[in-house]
């Protein structure tokens, strides 16, 4: 009978908007949840029967067809912690570990990442982060695996060249003979520099300058001897000594020098160079380094390549995913780069909890990859992806649910009325 058609067909109208009731209210519980991706129930008619005498057709009702995922971009929010990792545009990072009794590789959009004590980068259930890792040098690794940076070290750069740039008066008198006993006595102008062994350890070296004639010098390089093989700690002993030139337009023509440095336990001898500028007869200008003028003798710029051993003090993230260690040594890393993953049909994931998806027949297999590369999302580091969920549109669709369920249960208590007449009929 029709009527207790209308009732079957208004029952799973109840059913279609207590689904619909049941997105919506999961996508406002998610409003805050980083990284989160709104649903949409999306409904079909479902059986449908002829007509008697083939005038039409009459539907059945309705039935949940699927629940959609709705992949725009969430918003992104600051937060200052540069493990805290964002994706714009298209993609998923990858994290692998123990989910809910399953195991393998799992796909996020939320980038809450941190340090853990064995040194990966993981999220805050402690599934590893997925990239690309490097070696010593910085040279990336072309094989994914679990991103570890956390316990790299900065090894020592041994110190080669010592760059000085410095004005010698042309005022000055020479001073009595030179005495390594007596440094600061017997030149007229001294600077510092410090220079690191094989080992890393640093040399506080003087550098001292003595006007020997007319436009002529002598420089000793010395450092104290409790760091030199040989040496007698207090009492200084050189390591680098040379002679300059300079013309009647006060600039360097030639320079001399030659090493002795030999640290205590380290490499030796460790070949020291001393950069004093670009003099005019090796075809220099003869003013890039040390110069001549009648003005007071003072040093502009020292500088050395070499750096002690350094511990890592941070890292940071760049857009391309590369994570960069900035050791205490002021120096910098490359330690690794996050991966991108990317699917032909990403809405047909699969949701496990906890911010987590994983790969179906569906969305197809995943292609991992640089962000930034082949369309997949860039990194943004100290800051998140919000929830893409819009309250005010989640309201409205709640209010239509709501009803679409008043009216469904209104057929039913309608059908029901009917069918009481009827059987009223019969008294």
């Amino acid at each position: 009978m029709s009527l207790l058609t209308a009732m079957s067909s208004a029952t799973t109208g109840l059913e279609s908007s207590s689904t619909e009731l049941s997105v919506i209210g999961d996508n406002i519980a998610n409003a805050n949840t980083v990284g989160f991706k709104a649903g949409r129930a999306a409904f079909e008619d479902a059986l449908y029967q002829s007509v008697i005498g083939g005038s039409g057709q009459i539907g059945l009702g309705s039935r949940l067809e699927a629940v959609q995922k709705i992949l725009s971009q969430g918003a992104l929010t600051n937060t200052g912690l540069n493990t805290d990792l964002a994706l714009q545009g298209m993609g998923y990072f990858v994290v692998r570990g123990s989910h809910a009794g399953q195991t393998g590789s799992f796909y996020t959009r939320a980038g809450q990442f941190s340090v853990d004590k064995d040194g990966y980068m993981v999220n805050l259930e402690g599934l590893r982060v997925q990239g690309y890792g490097a070696d010593p040098t910085g040279a990336l690794s072309g094989v994914p695996s679990d991103l570890l940076v956390g316990n790299a070290q900065a090894v020592p750069v041994v110190t080669t060249t010592v760059t000085l740039k410095a004005n010698l008066s042309a005022d000055a008198t020479s001073p009595a003979a030179w005495d390594p006993a007596n440094p600061t006595g017997t030149s007229n102008f001294s600077t510092s520099a410090t220079v690191y062994d094989s080992l890393g350890s640093p040399h506080a070296s003087q550098i001292f300058f003595r006007l020997s004639a007319a436009g002529s010098w002598e420089w000793h390089a010395m450092a104290d001897g409790a760091g030199l093989t040989g040496g007698t700690a207090g009492q200084l002993t050189q390591i680098a000594s040379g002679t300059l030139a300079f013309d009647s337009q006060g600039r360097l023509t030639t320079v001399t020098q030659a090493s002795t440095f030999n640290p205590r336990g380290a490499t030796n001898p460790q070949p020291l160079t001393f950069d004093l500028g670009d003099p005019t007869g090796a075809g220099g200008t003869g003013l890039a380094g040390l110069t001549q003028f009648a003005s007071p003798s003072a040093a502009t710029f020292v500088g050395q390549d070499g750096f002690p051993a350094g511990q890592l003090s941070g890292v940071r993230v760049e857009q391309d995913g590369k994570i960069s260690g900035v050791f205490s040594n002021g120096q910098t890393r490359v330690l690794g780069q996050v991966a991108v993953a990317g699917f032909p049909a990403p809405d047909q994931l699969s949701r496990v909890g906890g911010n987590l998806y994983t790969a179906t027949p569906g969305a197809g297999q995943p292609v991992l990859g640089a962000p930034g590369d082949g369309g997949r999302a860039s990194v943004v580091s100290g800051a998140l992806e919000q929830s893409n969920v819009d309250i005010a549109e989640q309201f409205v669709r709640m209010i239509a649910a709501q009803r679409s369920f008043e009216a469904n249960s209104k057929t039913i208590t309608t059908a029901d009325q009917l069918l009481s007449e009827l059987i009223a009929m019969k008294r």
